[in-house]
Formats: C-alpha cells, sequence, structure tokens
C-alpha cells in the first residue's frame, strides 16, 4: 500500500519513522531513503542501528535549497536523483517489505528529483512492498494512487515567533 505524511506541520518524518519501527520490530524488512537531510539528522544515528531498517547515503553538509547557487543545485540534484535511482533498484532487486522515501515531495518541488520518476515507481511498485512517503506538496497524481493520506498541518510553531529549529527536536 502507498502512504503519505504531508503539509506544512511538524510529524511527517516521525510518523514515517514510527511505521519503519514498527515494520521492523515485526520483522519486515525496511529501505529507509531520505532527502534534503544530512548525516547528522537526530534520527539517523537510531535507525542506523535498528534490526531490520537499512538505511542509506545522506550527505555530511547540505544547505537549504533556497540558499544554493545554481551550480550546488546542480550538484545536489545528481547526488539525490542518485539516491533515488540506487533506493528504488535496491527495493526492486532485494527482498525489502518497505521503502521511506522522507522528503521525497520537497525534493520533488525543488526540481531536485524528477516528479515522473516518483510517479514511476509508485504506480508500477510491487503489491506486497509499502510505499511510505513524506514531504510539503505531493503532485495530485501520486495522491491519486495512495492508500493512506495524512495531513500535518501547522496551527502554531515556535519557528513563528523566531525560534530556530532545535536540536534533537526539528533535526
Amino acid at each position: 500500500m502507498i502512504h503519505i505524511y504531508y503539509g506544512d506541520g511538524k510529524g511527517k518524518t516521525t510518523a514515517a519513522i514510527g511505521l519503519a519501527v514498527r515494520a521492523a520490530g515485526s520483522r519486515m524488512k525496511v529501505l529507509f531513503v531520505q532527502f534534503l537531510k544530512t548525516e547528522f539528522s537526530g534520527e539517523r544515528h537510531t535507525l542506523s542501528h535498528t534490526e531490520n531498517i537499512t538505511l542509506t547515503f545522506a550527505p555530511v553538509e547540505l544547505k537549504f535549497t533556497y540558499d544554493m547557487d545554481e551550480a550546488e543545485k546542480q550538484k545536489a540534484s545528481a547526488m539525490f536523483r542518485k539516491i533515488f535511482d540506487d533506493a528504488v533498484t535496491t527495493v526492486l532487486t532485494q527482498k525489502y517489505d518497505m521503502i521511506v522515501l522522507d522528503e521525497i515531495f520537497s525534493a520533488v518541488e525543488a526540481g531536485m528529483i524528477n516528479e515522473h520518476s516518483v510517479y514511476e515507481f509508485v504506480s508500477n511498485a510491487p503489491k506486497n512492498l509499502e510505499v511510505v512517503m513524506t514531504g510539503h506538496n505531493p503532485p495530485e497524481r501520486i495522491l491519486e494512487l495512495a492508500d493512506y493520506i495524512t495531513e500535518m498541518k501547522k496551527i502554531k510553531h515556535p519557528y513563528d515567533r523566531g525560534v530556530q529549529a532545535r536540536f534533537g527536536i526539528e533535526f
């Protein structure tokens, strides 16, 4: 089945992690892929040490897309396309029960990953594979494929008061 956690509210990645941990604890094999995040995102340490979860590569350093110049965007785009392509190959050639594509919609929106590639993968994914995707603005045609859709809506957030993202809470 296809799961989508999206919106401008906090909790999209947290929900995907919870589902991945539940699956791993039930002896399901999970491939966890993150886009637009670095190796130092707080959840990566625990996920990398969780039995039945395979965590893919993430860069050590990465600027926010709005801080990147054109050359940096092109380099990041090539890296994230490779991460996506490698993850698709891995999940299709090895026996995985779930793939989590964390921040995939944000990567598509930023032009880092081709929307059509994501659509093709999701629409042709094996029927026994759980596909979990997160991000801000999922394309309508991917929403139409989903079995579960949860929108995280921000009502109030400390960022609105100028409080920067806090280590261990927002990243």
